[in-house]
Parts: structure tokens; sequence; C-alpha cells
């Protein structure tokens, strides 16, 4: 069982540094830079589920990079999304939330508990198709949520 395990966190870890240096090698072939504060803020992205504030993530790269001032965390933030491998979102009226770009998706927010749902960008496409159709609106995906309650607030 541990030798599974292992091979399973092996695995983890391999597929993540190998998304790691995909990104850092885009950034260099872009004419960008490649510093310990941006390594440092891809792999926290790269290991997390979470949508993060840009605080949340400052303060998780200087953990790792005491050196790393806030001001360069949000410019590296800033760059990562002009490269489309950040996306961030507006979820309530809370600060933005960043995660790495990936399939496109909304979100659902428990008012109650305020757990935050991903939710796969087909289960709205009727509704952007009306909003387009009835209000000629185009939807940004990136940036659907949708608040209400959540089943286990529901059940209580």
């Amino acid at each position: 069982m541990v030798a599974i395990k292992r091979a399973v966190r092996i695995a983890v870890v391999s597929e993540s540094s190998t998304r790691t240096e995909n990104i850092l090698s885009s950034i260099r072939a872009s004419g960008g830079r490649v510093t310990s504060t941006k390594r440092a803020l891809i792999s926290i992205l790269l290991n997390t589920t979470a949508h993060l504030s840009a605080d949340d993530i400052a303060t998780a790269v200087q953990k790792t990079d005491p050196r790393a001032s806030a001001s360069t965390i949000y410019r590296n933030l800033e760059e990562l999304e002009s490269l489309g491998f950040v996306v961030h979102a507006h979820l309530g009226r809370a600060a933005a939330v960043y995660h790495l770009a990936g399939p496109v998706h909304g979100h659902l927010l428990c008012s109650q508990c305020a757990a935050t749902i991903e939710v796969p960008s087909d289960n709205f496409e009727p509704l952007v198709r009306a909003m387009r159709r009835d209000f000629g609106f185009d939807v940004n995906r990136h940036h659907l949520a949708l608040s209400g309650v959540c089943a286990d607030c529901q059940s209580r």
C-alpha cells in the first residue's frame, strides 16, 4: 500500500513539475524573466484547488520567498494572466480570486456557508444563449458566479 501511495505522489509531483516548467518556458519564450517569486507563485497555484485572493497568494509566496514584495507578486499575477496561464474571477463582493487557467467554468456560491462550487461551463450554456438572444449580452463564463444555498445547508 505504501508503494502505491508513493507512486501516486511521485506521479502528481512529476505532473506538477512538468506543468511548472511548461509555464516557465512560455514565459521565457515571450521575453519574460523567470524569478524565484514567479516559480513560487506558479507552484502555489498548481498545488491548490482553492480560488485564492491576491493577498492569500502573496502570503503563501512570502512563506517560501520572504524577499518577495506584495507589489511584485501582484505584477506577476497580471503577467501570468496576460499570458493566459492565470484567470481571475469575482465571486460575490470579496476581492477577486485567482486560479490556473483550465477548462472554462462558472461558480456557485453558498450564501450560508461560503462554499464555492465549480460548475462546468456546459451547465450554463442555456443561460448564456438566453442572455445573448434576449438581451444581446455576451456572458464572460470565467466571471460567472451565482449565489444561493448549497445542498448541505438546505438539508440542515
